[in-house]
């Protein structure tokens, strides 16, 4: 009965540093594809806005895309961490 119990125990801890060294990888992989969404939708509406405002979104589109090469940079390295 000990033992069982000694293996849970073991097996929830194991289980436990695993999954909080994926959560970050995880995190930044969703926060990347957002930003890589956000993106597309803001090229789409200056594709078909008129002058003063295809500008604001060919603009707003480029900061989503620096924003996502941030998380997926951090993602990248997160997932790194977590199998060395």
């Amino acid at each position: 009965m000990m033992k069982r119990l000694l293996i849970a125990a073991i097996a929830t801890t194991f289980a436990a540093a695993a999954f909080a060294q994926v959560e970050p990888a995880v995190k930044e992989t969703g926060k990347a594809i957002a930003e890589s969404t956000k993106q597309a939708g803001d090229n789409v509406k200056a594709a078909v806005s008129t002058e003063p405002n295809k500008s604001m979104d060919k603009a707003k589109a480029q900061v989503h895309k620096a924003k996502a090469r941030v998380h997926r940079h951090k993602a990248k390295k997160a997932a790194s961490a977590a199998v060395h």
